[in-house]
């Protein structure tokens, strides 16, 4: 009690809850005498001690509860949606990484596809496709309704519904893979094929899936469902060197994509797949098969009745069979080499309209083949070329060799072979320039320049002979004397003008063809003697036109203008007519034509060579080997007049004959009226009449200094007076 004394009493604090107030809350009230002390300790430093609290619940008493726990499965859906959310991030941030790597959305374009070059013969049929693609740009609706359906229902039968990435087809790509143990289906869009096509490499990865299901998202945003689909068929690989429906279309069936069947359409649409594997002309059985598969999904998608499925797969397609060697080929890689001086620069396809008659190509083709087939290996030649040309030099066949498929080097641009005795006429022709004429008398008779003595094929001479004869029988002895009177610079002169370019030696065995020469030349410089004597220069490309129609070049007039006297050519187309009617292409006679030209054999019958014409075509025939091996001792009066018939037979055919410049003037006389008797394979009129060239060894000899002479008998010589007005 005496410690209390003096001391003020302790005032707690309550803890009222007031009435009306929420229930929970406290309401602390102080007295005014509990605020003082508490300041006053405060004031002094000691820190005041907590108070002690009594609390109540509101409802009248006991303490809270504690809050109660999760249960395991609130904790793992908690647990999903952080990680869930933490995904999201990640994958966000994913994207936006890779989306980094690729161009700036506004400034994304579709790549320009490389321009086409579709090159057509004369009457507007497709001969080839060069470029990059192999083919041109098609409309969508240029096409018939199945060929894209079918692209649809084996590669995106959602391709209508999604939005360039397809969830549902990829969830079923993985469900398919996983019940067969392997990549069975995949789960590409048709918007992401064309992505990866346009933009991407074809390297399997997961960034590249990444920007490719990025790029899928621009497309669809940019373009619309049909338009995407165009592009698509435009640009997807078909195998073969063939990128778009239209190569792929003209590649496997030769025809335009327009007129594909329903059974060629689903070749087309399982191809994609895998090119290499499923192309049909490499593994038909394959292809075929996968095809089926395509018309099952078509018919079941509705894109195509049941009943034209059926005749489909009654009747599958079948790549078409490739006429010969593909001889087309060869002018179009004509085109392609002279295309840039027309046109050096262009980013669009084009259409190139050549000189070429599909017809007569392919009338050239089979004449070659065909003889080669029978006969080449009995001579021993493995290849040949054909060049045809109107008389202004325009290109209406040209076959570069025996097959493309097999040697795409073109024989009748590029291979340069010595002429032999084709080349004569430029020889003939600079001495008939110098005052000669057909009828002047020339000694065939053993001549020598230096330590070279050339000889004829028989190494027999007739003596004096008329220079028609002389050239109609191919003598070379004569050939050459001509060389050396003229001045072999004289015959170089004449030959390049009118329009040899290869490098010609200034020689004496020029006379004889000895300087290599290519078979497309050769021919382009006979072409003044059919036309009356203007210089050509060979062309194949008639005009160039843009897709559109535009037209970007147009060939005109052009040449290299008279190179050859009138009164001339006709001497040379005299002299040359008798290669028909008397000499060494007597077999090559079409009858009611007027016909001229020249065989020809190089050294040890490496090559082969037959150049002929009428007023309205020249053609020339080259046989030989690549390797320039010997053949069997075949000469231009051969194979290469059997060739050079067979193809002009069908290439004048239904034509009007037309006369040879100046040829009436200085026309023989045919011999008519004398009897033509077999006299053995070294008679003089079995040579006159047509013997062919390599059997000029069995003409009869003429007198050789200390040989006993045997000479002809009365009847020919009787013979040769009446045609050549000479004796013996």
């Amino acid at each position: 009690m005496a410690q209390s004394r003096g001391r003020k009493p302790r005032s707690e604090p309550t803890f009222d809850i007031p009435e009306g107030s929420e229930p929970g809350r406290l309401d602390v009230r102080l007295s005014r005498n509990d605020r003082s002390a508490g300041a006053q300790r405060a004031s002094s430093g000691r820190a005041a001690s907590p108070p002690k609290v009594r609390a109540r619940k509101a409802s009248g008493g006991g303490g809270r509860r504690p809050p109660r726990r999760r249960s395991w499965l609130g904790r793992l859906v908690y647990a999903g949606v952080v990680l869930g959310i933490w995904a999201v991030i990640g994958l966000a941030g994913l994207i936006a990484y890779h989306a980094s790597q690729l161009p700036p959305i506004d400034q994304l374009a579709v790549p320009k596809r490389p321009p086409n070059i579709a090159i057509l013969a004369s009457d507007g049929s497709l001969l080839a496709n060069r470029g990059e693609t192999g083919g041109r740009v098609v409309s969508i609706k240029e096409l018939p309704p199945y060929l894209p359906r079918a692209f649809v229902a084996i590669e995106d039968r959602r391709f209508y519904d999604h939005f360039g990435i397809d969830p549902i087809g990829i969830a079923r790509a993985i469900t398919q893979n996983l019940t067969r143990r392997g990549v069975a289906q995949g789960g590409s869009t048709l918007t992401q094929q064309l992505a990866k096509n346009l933009f991407l490499t074809p390297e399997r990865s997961a960034s590249r899936k990444i920007q490719e299901a990025i790029l899928a998202l621009w497309l669809e945003h940019k373009y619309t469902k049909d338009e995407i689909l165009e592009l698509y068929l435009n640009r997807v690989y078909f195998g073969a060197g063939a990128y778009g429906v239209e190569a792929a279309a003209q590649r496997y069936f030769g025809k335009p994509a327009k007129n594909v069947t329903l059974a060629e359409a689903a070749m087309l649409g399982g191809l994609v797949q895998a090119p290499s594997r499923l192309a049909p002309n490499r593994n038909l059985k394959a292809a075929q098969a996968r095809a089926a598969q395509v018309l099952a999904a078509m018919e079941e998608l509705g894109f195509a009745k049941s009943s034209d499925v059926k005749v489909a797969l009654a009747q599958p397609a079948r790549p078409a069979s490739t006429r010969g060697g593909g001889s087309p080929n060869y002018v179009a890689d004509l085109v392609m080499d002279v295309l840039d001086d027309f046109l050096p620069k262009f980013d669009d396809d084009i259409v190139v309209a050549t000189t070429v008659d599909a017809g007569m190509q392919t009338a050239g083709e089979k004449a070659l083949t065909d003889e080669l087939n029978a006969k080449g290996s009995r001579y021993n030649v493995a290849q040949g070329a054909l060049v045809s040309m109107r008389p202004d030099g325009a290109i209406r066949a040209l076959v570069g060799g025996r097959d493309y498929a097999q040697s795409q080097f073109n024989r009748a641009t590029t291979a340069k072979r010595q002429p032999g005795s084709a080349f004569k006429p430029f020889v003939y022709l600079a001495a008939v320039e110098r005052g000669l004429t057909p009828d002047t008398i020339r000694d065939d008779a053993p001549v020598r320049i230096g330590n070279w003595a050339p000889e004829n094929y028989s190494h027999n001479y007739r003596g004096p002979v008329s220079l028609r004869e002389a050239l109609a029988l191919s003598l070379n002895t004569v050939a050459v004397k001509l060389g050396q009177e003229v001045g072999p610079k004289a015959v170089v002169q004449t030959a390049q003008r009118l329009g040899i370019s290869s490098p010609l030696q200034a020689n004496g065995s020029i006379a004889l063809g000895t300087s290599e020469v290519t078979p497309l030349e050769l021919v382009g410089a006979y072409c003044a003697f059919a036309n009356g004597g203007t210089g050509v220069i060979p062309y194949v490309i008639a005009s160039i036109k843009s897709a559109t129609g535009k037209v970007l070049y147009k060939r005109g007039e052009g040449g290299l203008g008279r190179v050859i006297d009138p009164n001339a050519v006709g001497m040379m187309n005299a002299m040359m007519h008798d290669v028909f009617t008397m000499g060494t292409a007597k077999k090559a006679d079409i009858p009611g034509w007027e016909l001229a030209g020249k065989t020809g054999t190089s050294q040890e019958f490496r090559d082969a060579w037959f150049v002929g014409y009428s007023a309205t075509l020249v053609t020339g025939v080259w046989l030989g080997n690549d390797d320039g091996e010997p053949t069997k001792r075949a000469s231009g009066g051969s194979l290469p007049v059997e060739i050079w018939k067979a193809y002009m037979t069908t290439a004048l055919k239904g034509e009007k004959p037309v006369g040879l410049p100046g040829l009436n003037r200085w026309r023989a006389p045919r011999p008519e009226a004398a009897p033509e008797r077999e006299s053995g394979p070294g008679g003089l009129i079995g040579a006159l009449l047509g013997e062919p060239e390599q059997t000029a060894s069995a003409l009869p000899p003429r007198p050789v200094p200390g040989a006993r002479e045997r000479g002809p008998s009365r009847d020919d010589r009787n013979f040769l007076e009446k045609l050549f007005g000479v004796g013996e």
